[in-house]
């Protein structure tokens, strides 16, 4: 039994995806297999069960379905066959089982009521729609009557019948008067859900002769009218004229006055009445009173709350409306009407009964020949609703049989079915309230495999991002999908990839080598087919030098760059942004291949610049602030804060309410634009200044609310956009009378700091809030869904009460009213707090855990019942530790980790496993007090993975054809070690590599020589371990095996013993060496070996002009040159005398530079009269009197240690090993800037 149960359900998931693939026409299925496969009728839209029609216009019944091949429709009416060609009035719509009904030429409505079915047939089964009744809609007149009018008098109650004709459907009910507007509603006046018009007294302003109740038929678009009605209501001032009129003066005349009436109900009467609703309907409860003064009406569910987000109350809350009821409403409802003399109430027992409903609707199957599967119809209702099945139409029990076949009460049994099991069932669930009714087929396809992703489609991803490969398939049986890559590739498998159910493959981390092409095989038992994809990895899009933070005098100019770096096959687009918005348009905006230029730049341009650059794959930005400032500005009216205000003044003192006054300080230049008004609270909080009000900078006098039982002071502050000016002296103090406290204490919370208390906290009114002497707070609570009376005490003015004694964890109703030595707050509204919480009781049961790969596993457990919880429940922890590993055999204390699942959670991944390891776990249900006991230790394997590299791999030993290999097993073998991998290549002198050798070498060895080796020759080897799941991570090692002595002789070079190093000149490129370095002694002659290999060939570097003779003298000569001007110029400049040039600069000053000072040799500042006049175009001296190195004369000095710093030929830095020398002169154009007058003097100094 337990073998057959297990084929079930492994089935069960192949036709629940088949079910998905075909069953409906959203699925992105190809055109071409639609248009083959065969699928038994889906009626996909059918008119409403209750379909009631406009009898003046054409009646059309819809019904539409699908199959392969297309439908047939009949139908049925009252029953029997509905022959529609013998009605002429009476079409189907083409490729349609929609029915028109023609009653705009000369048919009638009334003659086609009945109840209609649908059925769509074609080869593969029947499906048939609802029953569905059609029925015209009816407005009737109003049948005539003679209505008296109502004489009532002042404070009376009245009733207006509306008795509106019987319509289908219901007609709307409204009142209104002869100029056709509503008649005003209130709590004393309102229309009840009958359409009566209700008055719970009446006032002498209801007497009117034309109320008027209309009802609206809203299918046949027509309004209804009833006779006015006229009401005249007589006042008693009124009434007792005329009592005197009629009497004597000996006579006791006179009619009572308007008296005040305790309510009574009007509707609903009597004291408890019954309503049954049905499941998701809205229920409306109604409840209408007399009485003087106008009752209020109020609402309660027994034994309960009334629910939340669902609940309404409308007509001035005589009406309760609960939307979308369920079983759980169903109860006692109690309104309550009350005034200042009385309260009565009606009680209404509310029965929720429900129609069908789906539990599990049954489901469309897709089978293979000879395999299982069961149609589950689970519904629901209240009454339980009754189930029965129907194939193809037809009641089952009188249905064709099928041995396949087997009935068991709201589910049917399939086995080994065959292709002529297709069929539709319908199920069909029913109580006293409505029915259900569903179709779903049965199809029994054998269809080899499809690949439905196009052949070699192409998928580019950006390079660390996941790649997600498309392999969507098709078949029945389910096929099984394997990938390969390359043709000829091996299959995947390993944790580097995820396969997903629908045949997608997914790389997490796309590497440059997951390029290449990608084959998707499906297959089952009738076939096999494969498709190509290709994968392409792209270099990230990298903004390689960002725009950066710029500030800029206005009217200038500035730049940002934004240079990138992307993959050479895309096409990148650069976008800028000015505050994440389009650049402005505007021709000063000049955008290059990589920057934007803003050209005369304004104030309105300061933001963040980002530049965006986007790709088919990616997409990178970067930002950069614009701050735009001024030039130094020309002096100007100078703006200050406002002075303050003075001479306050406080008139029309009243209990709530005071009027204050002042006089403006000066503005200083600066409009006030408010003034901002404080107040002082001397009686609670003396020296402490609070915000009043603000107002506005024209207005000096301002009406101010009051608090009771305060002493206020005022003062206020003017304020203008340069800021606040200091507060104006404080007003003359004002003391505001007593009064009940206005409000109560908020947040108010219980919550039990033991599992035998209840602490009740609140946040305390504040001074000013107390509104008198006196203040406490009268603290009530009472158990929730217990008839208990609320216990209450009056505590001092604290914000925490204790409860001892309670029951663990339970809800309690929880209210805290204010109250002072004048009296109490208002009624404060109630909260739901917890007594205190226990640990719990009760450990999770039924721990299972699933293995899913080597690292990860997956727990599930059964929740604990809520009563044991004994608190708020917060989640689930699991516990999990390593005993042992099973490759190692080896105990160690790992310290137990610790998952937490928040909330009522019953599964939960366990990342980070070791593979290969035996592990335990418990799980605990956790609340607001602790941990509750663990369940019983589960123990769990992981399975083998790949193991790590090996822990080293040393070569030593080095011959002419042989090296010595020797390493350490993997630190993580995560398994049972097979064998170690050693794949190994030469590398020539160009740094190519050769071809590559394996070898597999047996677990239990750790060492090997290699023999038969090229001399002189550098190799690079691979080196990892394997288990029975794949070769883990490889270490990688490179070894030259040694010249052959024979055919190359030895150079020998004496060297100073006093010396550590010597420089080996005269090398070739790309070649071997054996070095060998030997000392001669008193204790004799000792050396040691080793080999190295020298760098590919460089270029030859071109002559440098620095090395040649006559540049050399050149620049002697010039430099003689210099030394004897710069002789006579001293001299000259000694006697003060003037040298030619000197003359000619005196004579011809350039208005803008002025000469060097004479006592500190820098130049002066611009002699301009302009105090900010730019330098001239042109010149290249900075305003700061500096000269600035261009970039180009950055100079390897910068970078070393001084002039000892030297490159070789390849590029190493080896200045440390050689003697100092003199700095070579410096080559290109790096000092071939032309010389600036600034320059030139500079020299001289």
């Amino acid at each position: 039994m337990m073998k057959k149960k297990s084929i079930s359900a492994s089935k069960a998931s192949l036709v629940f995806f088949l079910c998905q693939m075909i069953s409906a026409l959203d699925v992105p299925l190809d055109s071409k297999l639609l248009e083959e496969l065969s699928q038994p009728p889906t009626i996909t839209q059918q008119s409403p069960k209750d379909y009631i029609v406009d009898p003046r216009e054409n009646i059309v019944i819809q019904c539409e379905a699908k199959g392969k091949p297309p439908p047939s429709f009949s139908w049925t009416r009252n029953g029997t066959h509905f022959d529609i060609d013998k009605d002429e009035q009476v079409t189907m719509k083409p490729n349609s089982g929609t029915l028109v009904i023609n009653i705009m030429n000369g048919g009638k409505a009334e003659a086609y009521e009945g109840v209609y079915q649908c059925t769509a047939r074609n080869e593969r089964g029947a499906a048939i729609s609802n029953n569905i009744v059609i029925r015209p809609s009816r407005s009737p007149l109003w049948t005539k009557e003679k209505l008296e009018p109502n004489q009532v008098r002042e404070g009376d109650s009245l009733v207006l019948h509306c008795r509106p004709p019987v319509g289908l459907p219901p007609p709307i009910i409204f009142w209104m008067d002869n100029a056709f507007q509503r008649l005003p509603q209130s709590e004393r006046v309102s229309q009840g859900l009958n359409g009566d018009l209700y008055f719970s007294n009446v006032q002498p302003e209801d007497t009117r002769e034309d109320y008027i109740c209309y009802a609206r038929f809203n299918h046949t678009q027509t309004i209804q009218q009833k006779q006015p009605i006229s009401v005249k209501v007589f006042s008693m001032d009124s009434l007792n004229d005329t009592i005197a009129a009629n009497l004597s003066d000996t006579d006791i005349y006179g009619a009572k006055p308007v008296t005040e009436r305790p309510p009574i109900l009007l509707t609903p009467t009597g004291t408890t009445s019954n309503k049954v609703e049905l499941r998701g309907n809205v229920l409306l409860l109604e409840c209408i009173a007399a009485g003087l003064p106008t009752p209020v009406i109020r609402w309660i569910k027994e034994g309960g709350e009334l629910p939340a987000n669902r609940t309404f109350f409308e007509n001035f809350k005589k009406t309760l409306k609960i939307i979308d009821v369920s079983e759980a409403d169903s109860g006692n409802y109690k309104c309550i009407a009350r005034n200042i003399l009385g309260s009565t109430h009606h009680v209404i027992s509310v029965t929720v009964k429900a129609a069908p409903y789906w539990i599990t609707a049954p489901r469309n199957l897709v089978l293979s020949p000879g395999e299982d599967g069961t149609l589950i119809c689970r519904a629901n209702g209240n009454p339980k609703p009754s189930i029965s099945w129907l194939a193809n139409g037809v009641p089952i029990a009188i249905a064709p049989e099928d041995p396949s076949r087997k009935v068991d009460g709201d589910t049917i049994i399939f086995s080994a079915v065959q292709e002529r099991s297709s069929a539709v069932y319908q199920c069909n669930a029913s109580n006293e309230y409505g029915y259900l009714l569903a179709n779903a087929f049965v199809n029994v396809l054998a269809e080899p495999p499809r690949i439905l992703t196009p052949a070699n489609k192409l998928y580019q991803v950006i390079l660390d991002s996941p790649a997600l490969i498309d392999c969507a398939y098709f078949g029945s049986p389910k096929p099984e999908i394997e990938w390969f890559k390359g043709v000829k590739g091996s299959i995947l498998r390993g944790n580097e990839y995820v396969f997903h159910d629908n045949g997608t493959l997914e790389i997490p981390v796309a590497q440059k080598d997951s390029t290449g092409t990608y084959t998707c095989v499906a297959r089952n038992e009738l076939g096999k087919i494969q498709n190509e994809v290709q994968l392409e990895v792209k270099d990230p899009t990298m903004i390689i030098k960002q725009p950066e933070y710029k500030v800029i005098q206005r009217y200038g100019h500035v730049s940002f760059e934004c240079i990138i770096k992307h993959d050479s096959t895309l096409i990148p687009t650069v976008i800028w942004l000015k505050d994440n918005d389009e650049l402005p348009d505007d021709e000063r905006f000049l955008v290059g291949k990589d920057n934007l230029t803003i050209m005369n730049v304004t104030d309105k341009d300061d933001g963040t610049y980002t530049c965006i650059v986007n790709t088919t794959l990616d997409s990178v930005s970067a930002s950069a602030v614009l701050t735009v400032v001024a030039a130094p500005p020309t002096p100007a009216i100078i703006y200050a804060r406002p002075n303050p205000p003075f001479d306050l003044e406080l008139t029309g003192q009243l209990e709530r309410s005071i009027e204050l006054s002042w006089i403006p300080g000066d503005e200083n230049n600066s409009p006030i634009t408010s003034f901002v008004i404080e107040y002082e609270d001397g009686l609670h909080e003396p020296g402490v200044w609070h915000y009043q009000t603000e107002v506005p900078g024209s207005q000096t006098t301002v009406q101010l609310k009051l608090s009771p039982y305060v002493n206020y002071s005022f003062r206020v502050i003017a304020v203008n956009e340069i800021g606040r000016s200091q507060p104006s002296e404080p007003s003359e103090q004002y003391l505001t009378k007593s009064a009940n406290p206005d409000e109560n204490p908020s947040n108010v919370q219980g919550i039990g700091s033991e599992p035998d208390n209840l602490v009740i906290t609140w946040e305390s009114l504040k001074g000013f809030q107390s509104n008198g002497p006196g203040l406490q707070y009268k603290v009530s609570w009472r158990q929730k869904d217990v008839d208990d009376e609320w216990t209450s005490v009056v505590v001092a003015n604290v914000s925490k009460y204790i409860v001892s004694g309670t029951p663990t964890f339970v809800p309690y109703e929880i209210k805290v009213q204010a109250l002072n030595d004048l009296g109490y707050a208002p009624e404060p509204s109630e909260v739901i707090g917890h007594s205190g919480e226990d640990l719990p009781m009760v450990a999770p049961g039924n721990v299972q855990v699933h293995v899913i790969n080597s690292t990860l596993a997956k727990v599930h457990w059964d929740p604990v019942p809520l009563k044991s919880v004994r608190g708020h429940l917060q989640g689930y922890k699991v516990y999990y530790w390593k005993v042992q590993s099973l490759s190692r055999r080896s105990k160690r204390h790992i310290e137990k980790k610790i998952l937490t699942f928040r909330g009522n959670k019953t599964f939960g991944m366990l990342p980070g496993l070791e593979p290969y390891s035996s592990y335990k776990l418990n799980v605990r249900v956790v609340n607001g007090k602790g941990e509750g006991p663990a369940s019983p230790d589960k123990v769990f394997k992981t399975p083998e993975g790949v193991p790590s590299s090996p822990s080293f791999l040393k070569i030593t030993n080095p011959t002419l054809d042989s090296l010595t290999l020797e390493w350490g097993s993997p630190t993580h073998p995560n398994g049972v070690l097979i064998s170690y991998i050693l794949k190994f290549q030469p590398i020539n002198n160009t740094h190519e590599l050769g071809p590559l050798v394996e070898i597999r070498i047996p677990a239990n060895e750790s060492s090997l020589i290699l023999k038969n080796l090229n001399y002189s020759t550098r190799y690079k080897f691979y080196f990892n371990a394997q288990t029975s799941v794949g070769s883990g991570s490889q270490i990688t090692e490179e070894a030259v095996t040694i010249m052959d002595e024979g055919k190359e002789d030895w150079k020998k070079e004496i060297v100073n013993g006093s010396r550590s190093f010597f420089v080996l000149k005269g090398l070739t490129p790309g070649t071997a060496y054996k070095v060998r370095v030997g000392a001669e002694g008193l204790s004799g002659f000792r050396s040691s070996e080793d080999v190295f290999e020298t760098g590919p060939a460089m270029a030859s570097r071109q002559v440098d002009i620095a090395t040649q003779g006559w540049f050399i003298g050149l620049m002697c000569a010039v430099a003689l040159l210099i030394l004897i001007l710069l002789i006579v110029c001293f001299i000259r400049r000694n006697k003060g005398g003037k040298y030619p040039v000197k003359e000619k600069e005196d004579a011809h000053a350039d208005p803008e530079i002025q000469p060097m000072k004479e006592d500190d040799g820098t130049f002066g500042e611009y002699s301009d009269a302009e105090d900010h006049k730019p330098l001239k175009k042109g010149s290249r001296t900075p305003s700061d009197r500096t000269v600035k190195k261009e970039d180009s004369d950055d100079s390897l000095v910068d970078y070393g240690e001084g002039v000892n710093g030297q490159f070789n030929e390849d590029g190493s830095f080896i200045g440390q090993y050689s003697g100092k020398k003199e700095k070579e002169p410096a080559e290109g154009n790096e000092s071939s800037e032309a010389p600036s007058p600034v320059n030139a003097m500079n020299s001289f100094v």
